[in-house]
């Protein structure tokens, strides 16, 4: 059942959301050459607690780090590790959850270290300015399928793939509740969208595949060709207008 939330809800809902994003500013003023992302996921962690919150990714299904952080071809839930080093020219897609008073804030960005290739640079450009025109069909009386038609036109047309299996969501006093937010779709197919309904749009887009594959760790998702892979994520109310960014920071740059 998808949970609409009160104004009063809403409002507590953003001190989750800015926390989380206030933590990915911090992954990407620490990020260098030569650290790992284990060092990387401790700073989050560290970050996370001193605003009395909660990650809520450790211990989620078992997994073991207080952020996703995944390199390259890694797509998503990549496990922080002491052995994965972090070098230059590399891109770095990172995902923070955070909860705080009862409700969770989600957000993800994908980082340049360093100079990175002209295809890692095009495909964030195309990845991030997806998540905005997914975000653009958030209004009410448009359905989830318009979010997702967005996202994945917008992604095909510049000739990326669109990974299927894994979606964004709804949020809320969980970190994943109904309802799904595919990133490819109709538009006009699939839940109606209405003032206090809580969602992540997430695109997750593949550089030469839509196919991935997971790794022994059973977390880590890469692309299967081994090419690159982005991931950009905001945590989104529904309004009686624009839709409203939970997760807005200086990160981000809507087109």
């Amino acid at each position: 059942m998808i949970q609409v939330k009160s104004a009063k809800e809403i409002e507590i809902m953003k001190k989750a959301n800015e926390i989380a994003a206030e933590a990915l500013i911090v992954a990407g003023n620490a990020i260098k050459p030569g650290m790992s992302t284990w060092e990387l996921d401790k700073i989050i962690h560290d970050f996370i607690v001193s605003k009395g919150a909660v990650p809520s990714s450790l211990g989620y299904g078992g997994f073991t780090g207080s952020a996703c952080i995944s390199l390259n071809s890694e797509l998503i839930h990549g496990v922080p590790s002491k052995k994965k080093i972090i070098r230059d020219g590399d891109i770095v897609s990172v995902d923070v959850t955070a909860e705080i008073d009862g409700f969770n804030g989600d957000n993800a960005y994908t980082f340049k270290v360093g100079k990175v290739s002209d295809r890692a640079e095009r495909l964030l450009q195309v990845t991030e300015q997806a998540l905005y025109e997914g975000i653009k069909m958030a209004v009410p009386g448009n359905r989830i399928g318009d979010i997702s038609h967005a996202v994945q036109t917008y992604c095909e047309s510049r000739g990326y793939y669109v990974v299927e299996k894994y979606i964004g969501h709804g949020i809320g006093h969980e970190m994943h509740e109904a309802p799904d937010v595919p990133n490819l779709g109709k538009a006009g197919r699939g839940p109606r969208l209405v003032p206090g309904m809580t969602i992540c749009i997430e695109p997750m887009i593949n550089e030469t595949t839509a196919e991935v594959r997971v790794l022994a760790d059973k977390w880590t998702v890469v692309e299967a060709n081994g090419n690159l892979s982005a991931h950009f994520e905001h945590t989104i109310a529904i309004t009686n207008g624009e839709p409203l960014i939970m997760t807005k920071s200086s990160l981000h740059h809507p087109k």
